[in-house]
């Protein structure tokens, strides 16, 4: 994962706006109405989906953590994957949607 990629910074935001909360914040609902933590695991979900495609292998679950103070750490760790095995558009793609998810929170 690269600085320059759009994906990275995006995520850095993202992160650096959430890498602080508590979890009663993280159980907060979002504008959606879902509690952020639900939002932020299911964009972790969606970055892996599309990286397991990229890579050609089988969708598997992320492990949905006891705790929400992790969802950042995983976060990262998924982006960096998707950024690596992803090609452009997909990684256009994928910031995207991260943008879309930190303005619902």
């Amino acid at each position: 994962m690269s600085a320059d990629d759009p994906l990275t910074a995006t995520v850095g935001r993202l992160v650096g706006q959430v890498g602080h909360w508590t979890p009663p914040r993280w159980a907060a609902s979002s504008v959606s109405g879902v509690p952020r933590g639900d939002a932020v695991h299911e964009l972790i979900q969606w970055l892996a989906d599309r990286c397991a495609d990229a890579e050609g292998r089988p969708r598997l679950p992320v492990p949905r953590l006891d705790n929400d103070l992790a969802l950042p750490d995983q976060l990262r760790v998924v982006a960096a994957d998707l950024a690596r095995f992803g090609g452009p558009a997909l990684v256009d793609e994928a910031a995207e949607m991260v943008k879309a998810v930190r303005g619902q929170l």
